[in-house]
C-alpha cells in the first residue's frame, strides 16, 4: 500500500479493493521522463457538477523517485510525554505543495535538508480550467516540476496525489511516509471563490473542514508526536476596534480574569472554514495532547524565492484576477498592462502583508521550534501593515520611476468590510524565533513590477475587474468567465 519502488507507480483504490502495481520499468533503467494515468471518472465531479454526490474510484499515490526511510524513534506511550525530538533531517508533509504557498515552501523545505513529501489533489488547477483564468507565469506540471528539481539538486521529494478528504487515501499516505511535520495548505483558500454560489460554499467549508479533520486524525492515529503546522488567516479576525493579539487575549469580566481565544469575526465562508478549523485544532490539542501551530497568516506578496529561481520549471503561480490574486500582486499586474488600479470602495481597509520569502521562513521557524505536547500555539504572519490606498501609492511611485503610467480608480466594493477602521495586530512570536523580514521596499516593487513586465503578453484583462459579489451571491451554480 503506497509502497516507494523505482518500478511501480501505486494505485489504492478506494473502494476496499486491493491496490495493484503498474510496471514502469524494469532493472535498473533510469525513472521515465513521463507517465500517464487514466481514469474513468475525476474524483472532483462534484465541483463540476455542482452538488452531485462525489465518485471516487481510486486515488493515485505518485512518486518522483525510490527514498529510502528509517522510522525516528517515538515516545514509548501517552499523548502529554515531554517530546523527543527526531533525529535531523525531519520528514515534513507537505499538503497542498502544488499551491502558492505550498510549492515555495516544499522546495525550500527540500533545500534546507528536510526530507519532504508533498500531498496535493491538484485541484488548484481544476480551478483556472472552471473559471477560465490562468497564471500570469507558465507553471510546469507537478511531475516535470519535481524532476527538474530532483535534476538540480538531486533531491528528492516525494509525490502522493490524491483528496485528503478521502482519509483512506490520506492514511496510506502517513503509513508510507510517516512525517515528523505536517505542514497543511491544502485547502480552498480564496474568500472570492467561496461567494460564487452556494454549490462554491459548500465545496469549500467542506474541503477545508473535513481535509483538516481527516489530517487530525491521521496524526491522532498513526502519527501522534507529529507536529501541525496550519496556515490560517488573519482574516479570522475581522477588525474589531481594540488591537488584536495572537490567538489569546486576557480579559476581566465581573472581577475575574482569564486568558480565552480572541474573539473571531470571519467575513466569508473561506474565512468561517478557518475560524472551524482554529477550533477543532485546538480542541484536540486538549482533548488528544496534539502539538498544534497555527499560522494565521496575512495577505502574500511576490513570487520568486531562491529555490524557484533556480529554473523556469520551478516558477510559481502568479495570480492576477478578481478571484485568486491577491492585492499588491494585483495591482503590479495592472500597472504593467496600463489597467487602473482597483481600489475597493473607500480604500482604508487594512491588512497585515508579508513576502512570499517570508512565507517559507516562518513555516521552518514554527517547524524548527515545535509546539509542545497538547499545546495550541498561534502565531501572527505577516511583517507589515498597509491600507489599500497605501499600497496603490507604493506601486503607483513605483511604476512612475519605471516609465509607467499608472492611475487608480474606486470601484464599489463587492465585499461586505469596513472599509475606514482601526487596525493594529501584533506579530512578535515569530520575530522572536528568529525571523528576518523582507520589508516591502522600492527595489522590491521595481522587481515585482518588472517580473509582471516580463509577462504582461500573458494577461486576461477581463479577468482583473472584481465579479463576485458577497450580497448577490445565490443558490444556482454561477459561471463567472467573460
Amino acid at each position: 500500500m503506497a509502497h516507494l519502488l523505482s518500478t511501480s507507480c501505486t494505485i489504492n483504490v478506494s473502494s476496499g479493493c486491493k491496490p495493484y502495481y503498474i510496471p514502469l520499468n524494469q532493472g535498473s533503467r533510469a525513472f521515465p521522463t513521463s507517465f500517464t494515468l487514466q481514469a474513468s471518472k475525476s474524483p472532483f465531479g462534484r465541483l463540476v457538477s455542482f452538488g452531485e454526490k462525489p465518485q471516487r474510484n481510486f486515488t493515485v499515490h505518485s512518486t518522483t523517485l525510490p527514498i529510502s526511510k528509517e522510522a525516528p524513534a517515538q515516545p514509548s506511550s501517552g499523548a502529554h510525554e515531554t517530546f523527543n525530538e527526531p533525529s535531523k533531517p525531519q520528514r515534513v508533509m507537505v499538503i497542498g505543495g502544488d499551491g502558492y504557498c505550498g510549492w515555495a515552501t516544499a522546495l525550500h523545505l527540500s533545500n534546507k535538508g528536510y526530507e519532504v513529501a508533498i500531498v496535493d489533489s491538484l485541484v488548484r488547477r481544476l480551478f483556472d480550467h472552471q473559471l477560465g483564468i490562468e497564471s500570469l507565469t507558465p507553471i510546469a506540471s507537478i511531475h516535470n516540476r519535481l524532476r527538474c528539481w530532483k535534476s538540480l539538486t538531486g533531491k528528492t521529494i516525494e509525490l502522493h496525489i490524491g483528496d485528503i478528504c478521502d482519509f483512506e487515501f490520506l492514511s496510506e499516505a502517513f503509513k508510507s511516509f510517516e512525517p515528523d511535520a505536517v505542514v497543511h495548505f491544502g485547502e480552498q483558500r480564496s474568500a472570492p471563490y467561496s461567494m460564487i454560489d452556494r454549490s462554491r460554499a459548500v465545496f469549500t467549508q467542506n474541503n477545508n473542514v473535513i481535509g483538516t479533520l481527516n489530517v487530525l486524525f491521521a496524526i491522532k492515529e498513526f502519527r501522534e508526536q507529529c507536529h501541525l503546522v496550519k496556515l490560517g488567516t488573519m482574516g479570522e479576525y475581522g477588525t474589531p476596534n481594540i488591537d488584536i493579539e495572537e490567538g489569546y487575549i486576557t480579559i476581566t469580566h465581573n472581577g475575574r480574569t482569564d486568558t480565552l481565544p480572541y474573539p473571531k469575526q470571519a467575513s466569508s465562508f473561506y474565512h468561517l472554514s478557518k475560524v472551524h478549523d482554529s477550533n477543532n485544532i485546538a480542541f484536540t490539542c486538549k482533548a488528544w495532547g496534539i502539538r498544534a501551530t497555527d499560522l494565521n497568516q496575512g495577505v502574500v506578496y511576490g513570487v520568486k524565492t531562491d529555490e524557484t529561481e533556480m529554473h523556469e520549471e520551478l516558477c510559481n503561480r502568479l495570480d492576477y484576477d478578481g478571484v485568486f490574486g491577491t492585492a499588491l500582486n494585483r495591482f503590479c499586474v495592472q500597472a504593467a498592462v496600463g489597467h487602473p488600479l482597483t481600489v475597493y470602495g473607500k480604500g482604508g481597509q487594512t491588512r497585515g502583508y508579508l513576502d512570499i520569502r517570508d512565507t517559507v521562513q516562518c513555516v521552518e521557524l514554527a517547524i524548527a521550534n515545535p509546539a509542545r505536547s497538547g499545546e495550541f500555539r498561534v502565531f501572527n504572519q505577516f511583517t507589515e501593515q498597509f491600507s489599500v490606498n497605501e499600497l496603490a501609492a507604493l506601486v503607483k511611485n513605483a511604476g512612475e520611476k519605471l516609465g509607467l503610467n499608472v492611475e487608480s480608480i474606486s470601484v464599489p466594493n463587492p465585499r461586505v468590510e469596513a472599509e475606514e477602521h482601526y487596525y493594529n495586530a501584533k506579530h512578535t512570536k515569530l520575530v522572536e524565533l528568529g525571523l528576518e523580514p523582507h520589508l516591502l521596499s522600492d527595489s522590491l516593487l521595481d522587481s515585482l513590477l518588472n517580473f509582471a513586465i516580463e509577462f504582461k503578453d500573458r494577461v486576461d484583462t477581463k479577468q482583473i475587474m472584481p465579479s463576485v459579489s458577497w450580497r448577490k451571491m445565490g443558490v444556482k451554480p454561477r459561471t463567472i468567465t467573460a
